[in-house]
């Protein structure tokens, strides 16, 4: 082994310089790995098998140790190693007695294999042929270890081991591969568009899923019946599915009269399932489209390939529009090219719009995490840092600081546009921000709920729109659970208002903020202004040089307004399948009006309770709600549980007067929906931030609100009608403006936990 002098080579620093030359132990000495049960594995079941390493030519030195890493997206079972009758336990023994400290961390590797057992030998030696048995689950006491919760033919272990406890590691090659495969049907999707003109063909998306939110075939054997509700035609009576395949999409079909439609899955006179609701109008200039443009795939750190992510969108997601957005410091030249090719080949206008770009993953100190889009797919990639990218010769482009990315994407403003978002890391646009690239928010993704992002923009004096993705590691962009990770939410969606669906239409519509995101869940939704004399309309930021502008009597979300008069007349309208709960007109982060539908009718015995906020802008956002609830002098006669997404974590009857639960909220809400015996009940909440009671008698429409610290944490109860039936609202309002600006937007949430955000109308008065 030679070391180096500290002459600085160009290119290198000088730390790197005075690094030694290491020759890894060849692939070929790093000994085997055999695994007794490979699969293929239903998602999220419980499973048992073991593996087996057996030591290669150099064995492994006494303090030398063996990692068993598995990906970021995965969401197996956290393995333990202390109770052999509870989930997820791992027994690790050597062959020759040595004794070993095994632990798990979820970052032990790097990324994006980072989940890891460690194994380390800190009495005695192993010897070519000594194995080291890790068994997972296979103590009869306890269930197995369950599998991640999604599906991936070529889900697989990373072996690695460091024979000479220098603590440099080599893979063990040859691990088997342990497909995961779907489950049985559990939930159907039928999915139309949102708005449509009269005599507009269009398609309606059926898809099933199983208990985790994988697409599958295995449908079982039910004759699945086409319902319509509405003028529609073209509509079969029964669903023709591929056999094979998870989903199927059914062409050819036409508005015939304006109206609100939906179609019904019915099997065995039961409904599997209700659409959304298409909203057709006479006419129309512009039409409603869904996207998710962020998320990402396996060649990063999420599943499955690039071209896989394409198929899901379009053909199970029933998606108009996709972006990817790879961490940058994953991205290697050659998958920027791969990518940028699929972008190209996948676009095709009038049926799935590709919008090519990445996510600038900046440190939080630096501006934290941006997405990028391009207009086409020969821009250059700005990267953060080559954390995780080998190659160096493109440094020159790498943009550190969120003020460099903007300064270097500057230049060609007209074809980009940047979204800031949280994810991992969270965008502090108060450290960051370009009034011509930066033109939208991400309030929501399978990471949670940010409407604080929003705020920052508002307070700051931004004018930006609202988005939602999926931001998904499980290859399912459109509708991605979060599955039994630290994701706590619902992928989310954003719809655009387009004239045409066009590469160059949707760029427009970026640009223009003409889009509203939503937690997942496709209503229609319109904000208009209205005004007797032209005012000026600005698709661009008026602070910008050039800014683009025209003269209009009427605007709609996302648009930018000046000469309007004092008062100014506002049209909101709100389609949906799950019924309304409330809708908020706010002004930036002012709420001027909340309206809920239901408030005019008749209280029943019935109790809404919600919990909801975060514990930290950051990672460890988690709020955890574990609890239960007891009712004094009444029964419970039935109950819903409110965005509880993984399975393993249900809501529990415990007796007919109490309820227990595990939930957390990463700034999203979850709860129950409660019915009773009587009026005359008395609610007890217990929860890890404390006891709340109340009698039934004493709530109303407007729920009591304990706000319990930390990131807008809350506990909320309402009484509510028995029934709810508002799926429809229409509001006029004039409302005055103040000097500076006024963002007039609304959030409307729904009974089903759902909810959507339109883009602001940005009226300017001086």
């Amino acid at each position: 082994m030679t070391t180096r002098t500290n002459t600085a080579r160009a290119g290198r620093s000088v730390l790197e310089n005075w690094m030694p030359e290491v020759t890894p132990v060849a692939v070929a000495d790093a000994g085997s790995v055999t695994i007794d049960n490979t699969g293929p594995f239903v998602a999220g079941s419980y499973q048992r098998f073991t593996m087996t390493y057996m030591a290669g030519r150099y064995g492994i030195d006494d303090s030398g140790c063996l990692k068993v890493c598995y990906r970021f997206a995965s969401d197996m079972g956290r393995p333990q190693f202390t109770d052999p009758a509870a989930p997820n336990y791992v027994k690790v023994t050597a062959s020759n007695g040595a004794t070993l400290d095994v632990r798990f961390d979820y970052k032990q590797n790097t990324r994006p294999w980072d989940r890891t057992i460690y194994i380390k030998i800190v009495a005695g030696f192993m010897k070519e042929g000594d194995t080291i048995l890790i068994e997972f689950g296979t103590d009869s006491r306890g269930p197995g270890i369950r599998m991640q919760t999604f599906v991936d033919p070529e889900f697989c272990f990373r072996v690695l081991v460091d024979p000479i406890a220098t603590y440099t590691f080599v893979d063990v090659p040859g691990v088997p591969v342990m497909p995961i495969v779907a489950g049985p049907a559990a939930r159907w999707h039928a999915v139309l568009p949102t708005c449509r003109a009269v005599g507009d063909e269009f398609s309606l998306g059926i898809r099933a899923d199983d208990l985790w939110g994988n697409p599958t075939s295995n449908r079982g054997g039910e004759r699945i019946q086409l319902v319509c509700r509405g003028a529609i035609e073209g509509l079969p009576e029964t669903v023709p599915f591929d056999p094979a395949a998870p989903a199927t999409e059914i062409s050819g079909l036409r508005a015939i009269q304006a109206g609100r439609v939906s179609v019904d899955l019915v099997a065995d006179g039961r409904t599997l399932t209700s659409s959304n609701v298409l909203v057709v109008e006479p006419e129309l200039k512009l039409r409603a489209y869904w996207g998710d443009l962020h998320a990402q795939s396996g060649e990063t750190i999420g599943s499955g390939t690039a071209h896989d992510y394409m198929t899901y969108a379009r053909d199970c997601a029933f998606l108009d529009a996709i972006g990817h957005q790879g961490n940058d410091f994953q991205i290697t030249g050659e998958f920027w090219y791969l990518l940028n090719g699929l972008m190209r080949d996948w676009n095709e206008p009038g049926r799935f719009v590709t919008i090519p770009g990445y996510e600038w993953s900046g440190n939080t100190s630096l501006g934290g995490d941006r997405n990028v889009f391009y207009r086409t797919e020969d821009r250059v990639i700005h990267r953060s840092s080559h954390a995780l990218v080998p190659e160096r010769s493109d440094l020159a482009t790498d943009c550190w600081d969120a003020r460099a990315l903007f300064e270097a994407l500057e230049p060609k403003a007209a074809d980009t546009v940047v979204w800031a978002h949280c994810g991992g890391r969270y965008a502090d646009i108060k450290y960051a921000h370009h009034h011509a690239l930066e033109r939208s928010v991400e309030v929501h993704s399978s990471w949670g709920t940010f409407e604080w992002l929003a705020a920052d923009a508002f307070e700051s004096g931004y004018r930006v729109g609202i988005v939602g993705n999926s931001d998904g590691h499980k290859g399912r962009p459109g509708y991605e659970p979060p599955g039994a990770s630290m994701f706590g939410a619902l992928g989310g969606l954003t719809c655009y208002w387009l004239p045409e669906l066009t590469r160059d239409a949707m760029f427009d519509a970026l640009q223009a903020r003409h889009h509203y995101g939503t937690t997942g869940s496709r209503p229609h939704l319109t904000v208009q202004g209205s005004f007797d004399q032209p005012v000026t309309v600005w698709t661009d930021d008026p602070r910008i040089a050039g800014a683009r502008h025209a003269e209009a009597t009427s605007v709609m979300m996302g648009d930018i307004v000046t000469g309007a008069p004092g008062d100014v007349e506002f049209e909101f309208c709100i389609e949906s399948a799950s019924p309304i709960l409330d809708v908020e007109i706010r002004r930036g982060t002012e709420v001027l009006e909340v309206i809920r539908p239901h408030a005019a009718s008749p209280l029943g015995s019935r109790c809404r309770i919600e919990w909801s906020g975060a514990e930290y802008r950051g990672r460890a956002r988690q709020t955890v709600w574990d609890g239960s609830l007891k009712v004094e002098g009444a029964r419970i006669t039935g109950f819903a549980p409110i965005n509880f997404f993984n399975p393993d974590r249900p809501l529990k009857q415990v007796s007919d007067q109490q309820l227990a639960w595990q939930s957390i909220t990463t700034g999203n809400f979850a709860g129950v929906d409660l019915s009773l015996s009587s009026p005359d009940a008395v609610i007890e909440i217990t929860n890890q931030l404390g006891s709340f009671r109340h009698t039934l008698a004493e709530l109303s429409h407007q729920p009591v609100v304990h706000r319990l610290g930390k990131l807008d944490r809350e506990l909320r109860l309402s009484r509510e009608p028995d029934h709810y039936d508002q799926h429809a609202l229409k509001l006029r309002r004039s409302i005055a403006m103040r000097a500076g600006d006024n963002p007039i937007w609304l959030r409307a949430t729904f009974a089903d936990g759902h909810q959507a955000w339109s883009s602001p109308i940005y009226i300017l008065r001086d």
